[in-house]
């Protein structure tokens, strides 16, 4: 797998000498305490974004960023021993549009010195389970893009630092390693691993963060916070905390520098005895702390003074930062030991498996999948389309407000769904302004490609089956955007008002198209459109008259099965279940039921633990989900573009299991809601997918949609796990895709949203959808998961998986495709009228495909003059054997707009003609299993 493509960034050697000269000065022989000041500033969480900077609504938590990064300058300049670090990009940036000459030059200048450190410097502290790889990285590029442009090498963070995320991805640490940082510092982990860790003093390794890429390359120090993200007991000082000031004025009574003196003495022994070096690093602060960091700094500075007069201690405090810190660690010059695998799940006691955030929220989560790609599309026609793209006959629109929303959108209590309902909501119209801004971009764009201005429209409620401009026009035309750089077959499936259409490619072939009653008692139409890469075509559609409808047949009364073409799936006639998946092309057979679950939520009521289950703990009452129903009520379809089986299993549960003509995948479409409550029973509920795969106890998931890892049921790679919740404590975060497989099959689920999974049977797969409880679990947020919907009856919801049945060694050549196309899916626009005749009804921004190893990551316009162009191996070393190869792509040859600007190369290889797309690369690092740290 090619090292990943994306904002690169590398230190000049000279900026790199003044910022570790600037670290201050530690002591050999003594144990040196690294005081780190920081706040943690959460883009949204009980307030919304917004709320937080200006300091609103302090009635639900009061937080005010604007105030604290007030007070941190003024304190910073007052003395230049003092130290900050800073996070949160977002609303940096939002404080210093704010600010003034004088005040700009000032930051410039702690920014310079190093007193004010930027760690981390994305947009947000992103989530690590719910995130896809391609929307981290934009999150990215937009917060690191303005510190550079900002504050240039100085500003530039060396550190990443996620101290708050709920379990920590291998992806992300290969991501950080690729980025040119020099550690990874975060503050959760598993109870029991954190013990272990504590009693072997391996707090600190390195993480070995790929297995496609030849060490160094994806290899990252890490170390693991002694206090999570908050100082030591005793030792807060903020407005916000109750620990005492220190009082130093012998004449009072209430003297008690001996005794904090003391105390932070033994604290900081006790703390030396988890890790191997004379460095420990403590943080002092925490959630928006520093809105008076006077109280924080005035302490500090008396901690130092009185514990450093205590020479014969050999404890040296001094303040810092992570890269400091990281600096003394380097000094060392130790080895550590390697970690391969992630740090999921994670679990904070016996029964509190923070699982469940993996599905929290499954509409906001597929509402950031689409925003993802609609950014994609978006970004690429912007190019394509040219300066009339921002500004052309719909008029302005940008890309910026839709990047702007989805970087947010990445924060850890964002698409993780952790937040509260107010502040979901918020995300979710930050995201509609974005389309909003993108839509009429993509307009513009699309006019200036098709020569064409007649008004577009964007069918947002397909999945509702509301698309107003199919429903009442007898005649449209249908524009289709492929964003990926291959082509791709996509069923388009619109509304309509007549009984049968004809549909017209862009050169006047006729393509098949079926229109279909649905239960509703309206139509719809089914037809496959052919998008070449990266193109644009128009299809024209047009009513005719003197046809009859077809539509759904009731009831199963003998046994039935599809046989489109390449697949042949079989139902039980009794039940109308699922009972068998063929691949008729390498004739593989498996055994498949499929049904839904749901499990009992706890209500924290139990003699093992009072934790309930809510947004970010999943704790299922028992290990045994409860069957939603045995039967299901059926309809069939059967036309020459699709079949279906409509299922009921209970008013609030339904699927339709669908086969496309060609189509070498099964479609499942759930919908689920609004999951019923007055039982006073929260509900999580599940669809299960049993076989009769010898899968051994093992089963795969992907790492925030890229690599792969293998996970086995009840088990942990690097410590002796003690399992206390069956269920909760086996499930994983899937980004895209899950699989089971033995030597001869693989079932593979392709998901179209983040969501929790697991097999807790040989042969079997589980995945949660959607989730509804009563009881909040104590993390924090306040109140239940359980979203109102828009009739205050609850959430409905629905989703699609795609399965997969291959051979083992065969499978990611299928799988990968299926999910990239899942996350970049074709935009469609709509426009009714009389065509102009000079419109252009095809184009292509590739004069040719790209290999299936190489997926165009990125396209997006950079300055005026240049683009950001990024380009990914996708495949995994050994997974395929023709695509696990190295590939080399030419841009000139490639790409029909690269003569028209200059390529900004963000890849970590250099801006030239040729791409070498290399599962292995190599950085200057040794390496094997002990490991030397690295600055």
């Amino acid at each position: 797998m090619l090292p990943l493509l994306c904002f690169c960034h590398r230190y000049d050697l000279l900026s790199l000498y003044f910022l570790l000269q600037s670290c201050p000065a530690t002591q050999p022989s003594m144990l040196n305490v690294h005081l780190v000041p920081h706040t943690h500033d959460d883009v949204g969480w009980l307030k919304t974004v917004d709320q937080y900077y200006y300091g609103d609504r302090n009635d639900i938590q009061h937080a005010g960023v604007q105030y604290i990064l007030d007070s941190v300058l003024e304190q910073l300049l007052a003395d230049p021993t003092r130290r900050f670090i800073y996070v949160e990009t977002a609303f940096f940036f939002r404080w210093w549009r704010q600010q003034d000459s004088a005040t700009r030059k000032a930051v410039t200048m702690l920014v310079n010195e190093g007193r004010l450190e930027f760690v981390n410097g994305g947009w947000c502290m992103s989530d690590e389970a719910t995130t896809h790889y391609s929307a981290v990285i934009d999150q990215m590029t937009l917060g690191l893009r303005f510190l550079n442009d900002t504050f240039g090498a100085c500003g530039r963070p060396r550190v990443a630092w996620h101290i708050d995320p709920f379990g920590h991805a291998r992806e992300h640490a290969s991501m950080f390693a690729q980025m040119g940082y020099d550690g990874f510092f975060f503050g959760r982990l598993d109870y029991q691993d954190k013990a272990r860790r504590i009693r072997d003093k391996d707090m600190e390794m390195v993480w070995r963060a790929s297995e496609s890429l030849t060490p160094p390359t994806a290899d990252l120090f890490t170390g693991v916070l002694p206090n999570g993200y908050n100082p030591p007991a005793g030792f807060c000082w903020d407005q916000s905390c109750n620990d005492p000031p220190i009082r130093d004025d012998p004449n009072l009574e209430d003297y008690n520098v001996d005794n904090v003196v003391k105390r932070f003495i033994e604290i900081a022994n006790d703390q030396a005895k988890m890790y191997r070096t004379n460095h420990i690093i403590m943080t002092m602060g925490s959630d928006f702390q520093y809105e008076n960091a006077n109280l924080w700094y005035k302490n500090m500075d008396k901690l130092i003074r009185y514990v450093n007069a205590k020479v014969r201690s050999k404890v040296n405090v001094l303040y810092s930062t992570p890269s400091c810190y990281l600096q003394g660690l380097h000094q060392a010059n130790l080895t550590w030991s390697v970690k391969m695998d992630d740090f999921f799940p994670y679990a904070d006691g016996p029964h509190d498996f923070w699982t469940g955030y993996f599905t929290s929220r499954p509409a906001l989560k597929r509402y950031e999948r689409l925003s993802n790609s609609l950014l994609q599309v978006c970004n690429q026609l912007e190019v394509l389309g040219g300066p009339n793209s921002r500004k052309g006959p719909y008029g302005e629109g940008d890309s910026d407000t839709l990047q702007e929303a989805m970087s947010v959108a990445q924060h850890h209590d964002a698409v993780s769904g952790t937040e509260k309902q107010h502040v979901a909501n918020d995300y979710a119209k930050r995201l509609a302004r974005g389309w909003a801004h993108c839509e009429t971009l993509v307009s513009n764009a699309l006019a200036t490609l098709s020569s064409w201005e007649a008004p577009r429209e964007y069918c947002l409620s397909l999945n509702i089956s509301v698309c107003p401009a199919t429903e009442n026009s007898y005649k449209f035309f249908l524009t289709v955007y492929n964003p990926l750089s291959r082509m791709v077959s996509w069923p388009v499936r619109l509304p309509v008002n007549g009984s049968d259409y004809m549909v017209l490619q862009p050169h006047g072939q006729v393509l098949d198209s079926q229109v279909s009653l649905i239960m509703a008692a309206s139509s719809i139409m089914v037809s496959h459109c052919y998008a070449i890469k990266r193109s644009v075509r128009i299809f024209v559609s047009s009513l005719l008259k003197g046809t009859q409808e077809v539509g759904f047949q009731p009831g199963l009364i003998q046994p039935f099965f599809f046989v489109p073409q390449f697949i042949r799936v079989t139902f039980d006639p009794d039940t109308g279940l699922m009972n068998s998946l063929t691949n008729l092309e390498t004739k593989q057979k498996i055994q498949l039921m499929q049904n839904f679950y749901w499990y009992n939520a706890s209500d924290g009521n139990s003699a093992d633990s009072n934790q309930p289950s809510g947004a970010y703990i999943f704790r299922p009452n028992s290990s045994t989900p409860i069957i939603v129903s045995q039967t299901a009520k059926t309809y069939t379809l059967k036309n020459s573009v699709v079949q279906e089986v409509q299922q009921e299993f209970s008013p609030w549960v339904s699927q339709v299991v669908r086969l496309y003509w060609g189509s070498r995948e099964l479609e499942l479409e759930w919908t689920v809601g609004p999951i019923p409550v007055e039982d006073s029973l929260g509900k999580e509920v599940i669809t299960r997918l049993d076989t009769n795969i010898n899968s051994s106890g093992y089963f795969y998931t992907d790492s925030n949609g890229r690599e792969m890892l293998e996970r086995r049921k009840d088990f942990r790679p690097t410590w002796d796990l003690k399992q206390s919740e069956p269920v909760a404590g086996n499930y994983y975060p899937i980004n895209s895709r899950i699989y089971i497989k033995d030597k001869v099959n693989q079932l593979t689920a392709v998901t179209d949203r983040s969501q929790g999974a697991s097999s807790l049977q040989d042969g079997s797969l589980e995945i949660m959808l959607h989730r509804r409880l009563l009881y909040d679990d104590v993390r924090g947020v306040g109140e239940p998961l359980s979203e109102p919907g828009d009739d205050n009856k609850g959430l409905v919801v629905r989703g699609r998986l795609l399965l997969a049945l291959t051979p083992p060694k065969d499978a990611a050549d299928i799988h990968r495709p299926l999910a990239e196309a899942l996350v970049l899916e074709p935009l469609l626009a709509f426009q009714t009228g009389e065509l102009h005749p000079n419109t252009i009804l095809e184009f292509s921004g590739l004069q040719a495909s790209l290999p299936p190893a190489v997926h165009l990551l990125t396209l997006s316009q950079w300055d005026q003059e240049s683009v950001l162009l990024r380009l990914e191996h996708q495949f995994q070393v050994t997974e395929s054997p023709t695509n696990s190869q190295p590939v080399t792509v030419s841009s000139a040859h490639s790409f029909s707009w690269a003569g028209t600007q200059h390529i900004e190369s963000r890849l970590g290889i250099k801006s030239d003609p040729k791409y070498c797309a290399h599962p292995v690369t190599n950085k200057t690092f040794h390496s094997d299993q002990n490991i030397s740290s690295r600055q």
